[in-house]
């Protein structure tokens, strides 16, 4: 036995580990996806709007005043009170009207007689053809005299000319009024009228029947909304623009003349249109894009865009009704890149304290 035999089991497995192939260096795990947000397209109805500032008016407005000169006898109504047509607001003294009447059917009865007697004598010959002319001329004086001072004995009730309500009174019981005096003021809230201008670029889109959308101070979260009924046909030569007057239901009563509104008018609606949040939108030079969801992975879709609105924005082209697109997140993706969309309800932002 040679004397280096004993060496010969360790050679022989360094021989055999020498020659084997060396191990391979283990693969590099894959990035796990990436977490974003999605949400649905959206459709809904766009509207193309002009926006303006404008000025309630009522329906109709009218000072409440005398054609006739007199006392005041009677007030029938209360400040602030809804009256119908026709109601008795003052009663005047009537005493001075009802005596000129009196003395009016006093007059139209002798002329009548005397037109009778005068009619008699002609038919008998025995009166001129004159005397009856002037006869009957007489009787149509008095006549016409009785039904003036019929007239202004009734205008001795002054009455509302529409349904309204009364504003706050200017006269009181006894006080003398003359002809023309303001008295109360009624007006009719049961729709208001809407005055504002548009500039004439907007003239060519601009029809009656359109639809606005109004907002006032005292009602900040609340929306009126009227229909277009009448515009100005002439142009403002300072401002460049032209007045329309719209019509806006008023049943509670919420909206008074006078109020400051701002105002939108629906030009035009694209109905059944595609609504995204504005944060999902990427603008790439002249160019925007958004990533959808497919499959897992963020696919980049080129998008037109339509009319912007508070929040989101209208696709003209580029994506479809039941496509789910990224809007958080996509400024750190790739094309392709996996992701996972996360649940806003398990996010940690949104977990309960007892879960922290």
């Amino acid at each position: 036995m040679s004397k280096y035999s004993h060496f010969m089991p360790l050679l022989a497995l360094y021989a055999s580990s020498s020659l084997a192939d060396p191990p391979k260096p283990a693969a590099p795990a894959a990035p796990p996806p990436t977490l974003v947000e999605a949400v649905n397209v959206k459709v809904d109805t766009v509207n193309i709007e002009a926006t303006a500032v404008g000025t309630l008016r009522a329906e109709e407005n009218v000072i409440v005043r005398s054609e006739i000169a007199g006392r005041i006898q009677a007030l029938h109504f209360s400040e602030g009170q809804t009256v119908e047509t026709g109601k008795s607001l003052i009663s005047l003294d009537p005493a001075e009207y009802k005596a000129t009447l009196a003395q009016s059917n006093a007059t139209l009865n002798l002329n009548n007689l005397s037109f009778e007697r005068t009619k008699d004598l002609v038919a008998k010959n025995l009166a001129s053809r004159q005397a009856f002319d002037e006869a009957r001329a007489k009787l149509d004086e008095s006549r016409a005299h009785q039904a003036l001072d019929q007239v202004r004995l009734e205008k001795t009730e002054i009455r509302a000319p529409f349904r309204g309500m009364l504003g706050l009174r200017n006269i009181s019981v006894g006080a003398y009024i003359k002809p023309g005096d303001d008295l109360v003021t009624l007006v009719d809230l049961s729709s208001v009228k809407l005055d504002f201008r548009i500039p004439e670029t907007y003239l060519s889109q601009v029809k009656i029947g359109q639809t606005v959308n109004v907002h006032v101070d005292a009602y900040p979260n609340q929306e009126f909304s009227g229909k277009v009924f009448a515009l100005d046909p002439s142009i403002d030569e300072e401002t460049r623009t032209v007045l329309l007057r719209a019509r806006i239901q008023n049943p509670k009563g919420e909206l008074f003349a006078g109020m400051f509104t701002r105002v939108a008018l629906i030009l035009e609606q694209h109905k059944n249109a595609l609504v995204v949040p504005e944060q999902a939108i990427v603008p790439t030079g002249k160019d925007s894009m958004v990533f959808k969801v497919v499959d897992g992975k963020a696919v980049p879709a080129k998008v037109q865009l339509g009319v912007r609105r508070t929040g989101d924005v209208e696709i003209v082209s580029g994506l479809k009704p039941e496509d789910k697109i990224i809007t958080t997140g996509q400024m750190k993706l790739r094309p392709n890149a996996d992701v996972k969309i996360l649940d806003k309800a398990a996010s940690p932002a949104t977990a309960s304290p007892q879960n922290k």
